[in-house]
């Protein structure tokens, strides 16, 4: 039986923009939140192979030879190989069709097979309750109904089927009862494929990294929550940044820092404004009812992410504690507000638009009247300090945004704040060898860094900067992969920090050094797997992948870069 972690490179996702399943290349179901991307698990053997439940294939001599998503959409086709033969698994989540749930089809095998279902609802903290209904048929917690072409048998809180070589099979995983299940089958599966070429129909990429930016695009469409289009951070919870460490955290929200950059990429892209319209509209819609704009990640109903509670998990590769909720939505991290106020501004040049006004406002005047104070900063860090990067972009929001004020009280207000925290940052904010430090009084400097420029707060060959690089060049690159800076944690015990790395080929774009950002690019792509997925971190040394997964965060720093690199390199408009 399947009893090991999964390598997180061998991962690929399925999804029906509501929530998410991961598979791994033995066509293994290891983790599966029902209904929505932050619920309790059902399937969760990603974190605990032992007790978390999974939807295991065991068949013998078989293994993959290749994944691809079916055209644009999200259905995956799995091709499996030995020596008697091959058979094509597919596997897709209804969109927008008769039924939610997870539907698996399988080409005659040359062997025969099992399929184990394995459920372990509420992060494996309760039993499950199974019923046959029928010779095929098992309800599931009573709300959850599995079809199969083949018969079941229920034992030991594991359902089992198996398949004979040379018979075709098929599998659904419903949420509500079905009516013959194979005819919905197939339709749903149309349904399903087109619905899902009516989503990427907003959205046409051509240039250069061609693939790369579909795939990117992909995923960022997966991790979308329809219903109100708040995009989250990460399919997963609990990945570690540093593997046996206590770095695991939950990223199935939506975090206000990241807005800015992907309302960018999504823009760039060649959008029509529906998705970042829509993304812009959850953040806003949130931001208008809580008393006061300090939260910086929401849950998928608009509120506050919950506390942070511990699991009984063993955690992947023994990396604890295994969390739920997130201790950082608590924190004050002026970046949040501000990221905020450049998406929207993102979206107001290029729609010539000024919707969710009240709210931006509101954002904007938090930002003048609290810039000053200590906050958490980018990284989320527990010790709050005057962190450089949370006042450079809080001064260029604030800057951005004016523009758009027909109050001229309100915009000098707004402009001659950007202007006090501009001196602030040039007289506090730089170390004793002339960079930008990470906060006021620190020697140490800081990928992230690398934004100013990319905001048009400095140039990218001010003396400042040209410092600030020499920097990150001698001590925190590693073949061409770059590390953040940590106050309360040694970051050279983590990873390199994709997206970081992804803002450094940004930056060379400015200096249109293209051997550079070919090379870093490069550098990055190589934790781009068969289907597109990249995590947040990765070994520089041995190529592991490190902390959740798939990084939205990172996927729209690498749309940005290419995006930038075409526009600069071939000269073509946006």
């Amino acid at each position: 039986m399947y009893e090991q972690h999964p390598p997180l490179s061998d991962l690929a996702l399925i999804g029906d923009r509501r929530t998410c399943a991961l598979l791994d290349k033995r066509g293994n179901i290891v983790w599966y939140c029902p209904k929505r991307f932050d619920n309790s698990s059902l399937f969760a053997s990603l974190l605990d192979p032992q007790k978390g439940g999974a939807w295991k294939l065991e068949i013998e001599g078989m293994a993959c030879e290749k994944r691809e998503y079916l055209e644009d959409s999200a259905l995956l086709q799995t091709y499996l190989t030995g020596e008697k033969g091959s058979l094509l698994l597919e596997d897709w989540m209804p969109l927008d069709a008769r039924f939610y749930g997870i539907c698996r089809t399988l080409t005659a095998s040359p062997v025969p097979y099992s399929m184990h279902i394995e459920p372990r609802p509420n992060y494996s903290r309760q039993a499950p309750v199974l019923a046959k209904e029928g010779e095929s048929r098992v309800t599931v917690e009573y709300d959850f109904h599995l079809y199969a072409s083949h018969p079941v048998v229920v034992e030991k809180a594991t359902i089992t089927c198996k398949v004979p070589a040379g018979e075709k099979a098929w599998f659904i995983f419903a949420e509500q009862v079905l009516d013959k299940p194979e005819e919905v089958l197939v339709e749903v599966r149309e349904l399903t494929l087109k619905n899902w070429q009516e989503v990427a129909s907003h959205i046409t990429y051509k240039g250069p990294y061609e693939e790369e930016v579909r795939k990117s695009l992909r995923l960022l469409r997966l991790l979308t929550y329809a219903q109100n289009g708040g995009i989250i951070a990460a399919a997963t919870t609990s990945l570690p940044e540093v593997v046996g460490g206590e770095r695991n955290y939950d990223y199935r929200y939506v975090w206000l820092r990241d807005a800015a950059m992907i309302v960018s990429a999504l823009a760039r892209a060649g959008s029509d404004g529906e998705e970042e319209r829509k993304f812009l509209s959850f953040m806003c819609s949130a931001m208008h009812r809580i008393p006061e704009p300090v939260v910086p990640m929401l849950t998928l109903d608009t509120q506050p992410a919950g506390s942070e509670q511990d699991l009984e998990f063993s955690g992947y590769k023994n990396s604890k504690p295994v969390r739920y909720g997130n201790g950082a939505s608590s924190q004050l991290q002026l970046d949040a507000n501000s990221n905020v106020l450049i998406a929207a501004k993102v979206i107001y040049n290029r729609y010539n638009t000024r919707e969710h006004w009240e709210t931006v406002q509101r954002l904007a005047n938090f930002l003048v009247e609290h810039w000053q104070e200590p906050d958490h900063g980018i990284w989320e860090e527990t010790p709050t300090h005057n962190y450089t990067s949370s006042k450079v972009v809080a001064s260029i929001s604030l800057k951005y945004i004016s523009e758009h004020s027909e109050d001229e009280k309100e915009k000098k207000r707004w402009q001659d704040t950007a202007e006090q925290i501009r001196k602030y940052v040039e007289e506090n904010c730089l170390t004793s060898g002339g960079a930008y430090a990470v906060y006021a009084g620190s020697e140490e400097v800081d990928v992230s860094a690398v934004l100013f420029p990319l905001w048009a707060y400095t140039e990218a060959d001010s003396d400042t900067m040209l410092k600030t690089i020499e920097v990150l060049e001698r001590d925190y690159c590693q073949n061409h992969l770059y590390r953040r800076h940590l106050v309360e944690f040694d970051s050279g015990k983590e990873g390199a920090f994709l997206a970081g790395t992804l803002w450094v080929a940004q930056y060379w774009v400015m200096r249109r050094d293209w051997d550079r950002v070919e090379t870093i690019l490069g550098a990055a792509l190589r934790f781009m797997n068969d289907v597109g997925i990249m995590p947040e971190e990765g070994d520089p040394l041995t190529g592991e992948w490190l902390g959740n997964l798939p990084q939205t965060f990172v996927h729209a720093s690498l749309i940005g870069a290419i995006i930038d690199y075409k526009h600069a390199r071939y000269g073509e408009e946006e």
